[in-house]
């Protein structure tokens, strides 16, 4: 890989990383801002689920509209949207104010995270593909994931304000080192639309979708009120919450490592036992005892690492169905997951208004009953004998 092409893939990290951000950051001060704008923490919760249903609306479209468009344009357009948005966040007088500048970036947020995917990819050789779109994703669960501990720990030393310019900060950054460092990338192979759409047909893409929305719900639906779930059942809180959000981001980066060489090795099977391993970890979080020392080492050294593999495992389900698509596939799988934060963080709302913030594991534990029975019909689907009767195997 060439030093141009490592410091483009580099860029496309820390943009992805900026998006990310803004996107899952607000997961750790959501108690922050219910308490500053004197809402719920349900109606807090909108930040993240309203964020997730844009991505989740625009992220079959915008990705197809914007696919034959000179790549560097589309990213300054996208970051410079998140640039403005993050700066009116943080002097939103109000909690409408704040949710509009949060929803309106996220119908783009796809448009960028669909080409970084697709352009790493296609920026190098076929054979070091794979590791360009796994340092991508890495800005991806780092954005997820690190961005909590950082914007929580700045939220609870200095204030929200200061918080919420940290997202604004980063994505300035990516802004400025795209408008530098990246040189113009015209598309020189144009797909049509009806080509990239025509992989809806397949059950198996179907299936696919199924497992990433529930998937996607399992995972968020307990993860966007992760930071009440450990001040009330692990008693955890203050810059020691900081700390042990910092330290399950640090185990999210681990998770994508992890991931990398799972799939490599032997994806269906890890795609299989993932539901499985995670549902336990739920199980084994619900019957724990009220204490912060047992927490820790379930939220940090197991939870953060499965959270980061599902994200990976999620997007080469997608990419695996419809890899004659990558664009539309990628768009799929951001789309898709998102819709599946939306739904798992407000059913989780629902949980915890009707029976208290213990019970959002339980959401968490049903999405991944139905996740498993969606993997065990694509697999079904693609196993010798469908395929002896004409059902094509992809993978």
């Amino acid at each position: 890989m060439s030093r141009q092409n490592h410091l483009l893939i580099f860029i496309l990290t820390l943009g992805v990383f900026g998006i990310l951000n803004t996107e899952m950051g607000v997961v750790g001060i959501l108690p922050v801002i219910a308490d500053h704008f004197q809402v719920s923490i349900t109606r807090a919760g909108l930040l993240v689920s309203l964020f997730a249903l844009g991505v989740s609306i625009s992220g079959t479209t915008l990705p197809l509209l914007f696919s034959g468009i000179n790549r560097k344009n589309v990213m300054l357009l996208v970051l410079g949207v998140f640039v403005l948005g993050n700066i009116v966040s943080i002097f939103a007088g109000n909690f409408t104010i704040l949710l509009i500048a949060r929803v309106i970036p996220a119908f783009f947020h796809p448009i960028y995270c669909s080409l970084a995917l697709t352009v790493a990819a296609t920026s190098v050789s076929k054979e070091q593909a794979p590791k360009a779109v796994s340092k991508v994703m890495l800005g991806v669960n780092a954005g997820m994931v690190l961005g909590v501990p950082i914007a929580t720990f700045i939220a609870n030393t200095a204030s929200l304000e200061m918080s919420m310019s940290f997202f604004a900060f980063v994505n300035v950054i990516a802004f400025i080192a795209t408008l530098l460092f990246v040189p113009s990338i015209p598309v020189m192979q144009k797909h049509s639309y009806g080509s990239q759409l025509s992989v809806l047909k397949k059950s198996i893409t179907w299936l696919s979708i199924a497992t990433v929305v529930f998937i996607g719900s399992a995972r968020s639906g307990v993860n966007s009120y992760i930071a009440d779930y450990l001040q009330t059942i692990g008693l955890i809180s203050g810059k020691t919450l900081s700390l042990v959000l910092f330290f399950f981001g640090l185990a999210n980066i681990v998770g994508n490592l992890v991931a990398g060489k799972l799939l490599t090795k032997n994806a269906i099977k890890t795609v299989r036992y993932y539901p499985i391993v995670l549902g336990i970890v739920y199980i084994l979080a619900f019957f724990m005892p009220k204490s912060a020392g047992p927490m820790i080492i379930i939220i940090v050294m197991i939870w953060g690492i499965l959270f980061s593999l599902g994200n990976n495992l999620n997007q080469y389900w997608i990419i695996s169905a419809a890899p004659e698509a990558p664009d539309f596939a990628n768009g799929l799988f951001l789309s898709c997951g998102n819709l599946g934060i939306t739904i798992g963080t407000g059913v989780g709302g629902l949980f915890i208004s009707g029976m208290g913030i213990k019970y959002v594991v339980v959401d968490g534990f049903l999405f991944l009953l139905l996740s498993l029975l969606a993997i065990l019909l694509r697999s079904y689907m693609q196993s010798p004998a469908k395929n002896s009767q004409g059902t094509a195997n992809i993978l």
